[in-house]
């Protein structure tokens, strides 16, 4: 009876399009923020979520947020890192932003604001796989759900992490690293030697018998300098703590194979002779405190969370693969912890300290306590009418569309790890570079006009490797999310395609709502104050909003 319900629904819902301004696909930061800024700006603004969640790796485990020169953080990122504050009333601590906020928190935080803009937020929402997207000449048309769902807007903005309305919608793109000629990037392409995140001692590839030890690919590593199509790897952040009342063992996979981690135990055991201790939880996984008593565990060091090589088919990848690839991750990384803490070749120190930490239970309740997404740092890319490169980082960091900011490390993590020619494992793709503050162009938003001139496209934007491993930070896919709901309803408002929207009212607008354009602190407070003066109720007669409070006698 249920099925027969569930296909009446389907069909029903099949008949008629529902009818939109602005169609917003994927609920990660960037989303929810698109979605809330065009419906500020007075579109009838729909998001749509294949999951059960808003937020993506905000809400999903990354609270250790990255945030490079926090100065440079302005508009709606800047709002929701200030509503955080308020939050968990950082006024007490003479402070006004909470920059590490908790999953469960974070999430509650970004449905009120979708809720407050009069955003329709519909879960369960996935893109029918390869004809869910249709078009009339070079306009997106109109898009399919799996469920039957039909919707059709004046603007569509795909804020997915994979692209794939994007992709649908016949719109040029990308994956994998471009070859240094590419783009003239010297950051691009394979590297010929790999420094942060490695083997800081020799260890064999292969064992006695000269097997390839698991978690090793025998591929050749490649030309330094040629691109190919692999992918930097993915993890899950994992919410941990150390409080008895609110902490859970680390679970056993059900396919726990300790064999898969002999490379483990080898690092282990190498890198406590080559210290003269064993290493610590801090040393195999980095740990950024939050607040309660709750870490994100994050990867680090030459044999970590990250899954690397393993999630080369994602970009491209069906649902059904993708699905078998998270599912992957997620033994593997849980394998891990496992290990660490249970393997008797774990140095006893660090396995104390490992059943120290577990996950913490008033996290990801309906995901077993394990994160409900998966850190896709990169899949598909954009092949807009601008590309981002490296010198947009470096050395021509200025660009007369500004939309905002960013100053991340041009960061990407290992790609492969593969046998060296002397036999020893090695990683590599690791790129840790610093830059200074750049201006973010509103043309990476854009596909070529000849492709779709009523599709945004916020996350998956336009850029090369190189530039993505610094822009797709999430208060950067944020800001980005804010200035594609402006641009949507710009679009709307007087009739033109995206990539003809007045830049020059784009930006007021921004810079109205607490954009930030330039470097520095007092530029930052200005634009904070702008979203105060928006957001909090006044204060009483005689007294600012973010007065000092008063101390009991």
């Amino acid at each position: 009876m249920q099925k027969v319900v569930a296909l009446a629904i389907a069909l029903a819902a099949g008949l008629a399009a529902q009818e939109f301004d602005l169609v917003v696909y994927g609920a990660t930061a960037g989303g929810v923020m698109t979605a809330v800024s065009g419906a500020r700006h007075g579109l009838k603004t729909v998001l749509l979520e294949p999951g059960r969640h808003v937020g993506g790796m905000v809400t999903g485990g990354l609270s250790g947020t990255d945030m490079g020169k926090g100065e440079v953080i302005g508009g709606m990122a800047l709002e929701f890192y200030w509503r955080m504050g308020r939050h968990y009333e950082m006024d007490r601590h003479l402070q006004q932003v909470a920059w590490m906020p908790e999953p469960g928190a974070a999430e509650k935080v970004m449905r009120q604001m979708l809720a407050d803009a009069g955003v329709t937020v519909l879960y369960g929402h996935r893109l029918r796989e390869k004809t869910g997207v249709r078009k009339q000449g070079d306009r997106v048309a109109e898009v399919t759900m799996e469920n039957g769902a039909r919707f059709r807007a004046r603007v569509f903005a795909d804020c997915s992490y994979e692209g794939d309305l994007m992709a649908q919608a016949g719109v040029s793109y990308t994956y994998g690293r471009e070859g240094q000629k590419d783009y003239g990037e010297s950051l691009a392409g394979v590297l010929a030697h790999t420094r942060n995140h490695n083997f800081a001692v020799d260890i064999p590839a292969r064992d006695a018998n000269g097997k390839l030890l698991p978690e090793i690919s025998a591929e050749p590593r490649g030309e330094p300098g040629s691109g190919d199509k692999r992918i930097q790897a993915y993890n899950f952040r994992v919410i941990a703590t150390k409080v008895p009342a609110n902490r859970l063992p680390w679970p056993k996979p059900a396919n726990y194979d300790p064999a898969r981690y002999e490379l483990l135990a080898r690092y282990l055991t190498a890198m406590t002779g080559y210290m003269g201790r064993a290493l610590t939880m801090n040393e195999v996984g980095l740990i950024r405190i939050i607040p309660n008593g709750k870490a994100d565990f994050n990867n680090r060091g030459g044999f970590s969370t990250d899954y690397i090589g393993r999630n080369y088919t994602y970009p491209e990848g069906s649902y059904a693969e993708r699905a078998r690839l998270w599912q992957e991750h997620i033994d593997y990384q849980q394998g891990f912890y496992y290990f660490l803490a249970n393997d008797p070749r774990v140095p006893p120190a660090l396995q104390a300290e490992a059943r120290e930490w577990g996950l913490a239970k008033d996290e990801f309740a309906d995901t077993g306590h394990w994160p409900h997404q998966l850190y896709v740092r990169e899949a598909r890319r954009m092949v807009g009418g601008f590309v981002a490169a490296q010198k947009d980082l470096q050395t021509e960091r200025t660009k007369p569309d500004v939309i905002g900011m960013g100053s991340y490390n041009s960061d990407s993590h290992n790609v492969q790890r593969h046998v060296s020619s002397e036999g020893f494992v090695v990683n590599e793709g690791n790129v840790e570079v610093p830059v200074q503050p750049y201006q973010i162009p509103y043309r990476v938003l854009l596909p070529k006009a000849s492709e779709a001139v009523n599709l945004l496209v916020p996350v998956c934007f336009s850029a090369s490797h190189v530039a993505y491993s610094s822009l797709r930070m999430e208060p950067q896919y944020m800001i980005l999310g804010h200035a594609a709901g402006v641009a949507a309803a710009l679009a709307v408002e007087k009739g033109v395609s995206v990539q003809a929207v007045p830049v020059a009212d784009l930006q007021k607008t921004l810079l109205d709502e607490g954009g930030i354009f330039e470097q520095g602190i007092e530029i930052q407070l200005k634009a904070l104050a702008r979203i105060r003066a928006r957001f909090q109720p006044s204060a009483p007669p005689g007294k600012a909003p973010w007065a000092r409070p008063e101390r009991p006698r």
